[in-house]
């Protein structure tokens, strides 16, 4: 199975990986790695995904980081997509099936499955919370693409963006899935200060989540050290690792502000199980994704 990534070699799922293969009986204990330096020429892309194609021993990949890139420099590569890869624009799992190049894009489901393992079903509608999310690129839009489906929906969610042109990119997508933008407020930030504001602004028992890449692919926060958050606010970091600028700040503040801070190892552990069923063809249920965590746990 192949993994594209930006730095693959420092992930946990290199250590977990075999973990896992011995576990669920996969053909193969390798994961190899394919490292593309973010913005990336599109070539770099089409490189990658020909090579994973046309190699009768690669089963399939994940792609992080990447997803956006993947789809709109190698999409004719494919030879299919799922619903979501089409709307979203965006591929996080390539998978293959009976001669057919496959492209899927599994984070508003994984996403999904990592915020239920964090508040309870009703959480919306007996807090009247709001969200917040800070990046409107692959993650985001897929975090803002569950929560338009959540039968427990928030009642507003902000996507913020340092470029115009990606919160457009959000909205179209949103708009081509039908979805109810009057929930969705697209908010051009320019600077760590206007991110605080927007933050601070979001009320109690927010939700607050960096979907940015910043503190894992770059170094940095999307807010300065000077944030304060909601109170009882839940922050949320999509990364487990890298240098974690933003986890930081939260934990600075979860005494003083009474928050609850997640890490991104949830969203790691439904990640990978969800794209290695479709790479591999098997069932991934909840107690077969508990005893996986459970291997993951034991390396992290």
């Amino acid at each position: 199975m192949g993994f594209v990534g930006v730095d693959t070699a420092g992930s946990s799922i290199m250590r977990v990986f075999p973990l896992w293969a011995d576990e669920l009986g996969l053909p193969s204990r390798e994961l190899r790695g394919f490292d593309i330096p973010v913005d990336a020429p599109a070539a770099a892309y089409r490189d990658v995904v020909t090579a994973i194609r046309d190699d009768p021993e690669q089963a399939g990949a994940l792609v992080t980081t990447h997803k956006m890139r993947v789809f709109d420099a190698a999409n004719d590569l494919f030879d299919g997509f799922d619903p979501f890869a089409l709307a979203c624009r965006e591929v996080s799992s390539v998978s293959k099936e009976d001669g057919r190049l496959l492209g899927h894009a599994k984070d508003p489901i994984t996403v999904g499955l990592s915020l239920e393992s964090i508040i309870p079903a009703d959480y919306f509608a007996t807090t009247d919370a709001t969200v917040v999310c800070l990046g409107s690129g692959g993650s985001g839009t897929a975090l803002s693409w569950y929560l338009a489906h959540r039968d427990d929906a928030p009642r507003s969610v902000v996507i913020t963006g340092r470029r115009q042109e990606t919160l457009d990119h959000t909205r179209l997508i949103h708009e081509r899935g039908g979805l109810d933008t009057t929930m969705f407020d697209y908010r051009l930030v320019t600077s760590a200060e206007a991110a605080d504001a927007v933050v601070a602004a979001a009320g109690e028992r927010a939700i607050i989540v960096n979907a940015t890449g910043m503190g894992k692919d770059r170094p940095g926060s999307p807010l300065s050290d000077a944030v304060v958050f909601p109170r009882q606010s839940i922050v949320w970091e999509f990364n487990y690792r890298g240098s974690l600028e933003f986890l930081a700040q939260a934990r600075a503040r979860e005494a003083i502000d009474s928050l609850t801070v997640v890490d991104g190892w949830e969203y790691f552990i439904h990640g990978w199980s969800q794209v290695i069923a479709e790479v591999f063809h098997i069932p991934m249920d909840a107690d077969r994704v508990e005893r996986l965590a459970a291997l993951a746990a034991s390396v992290r």
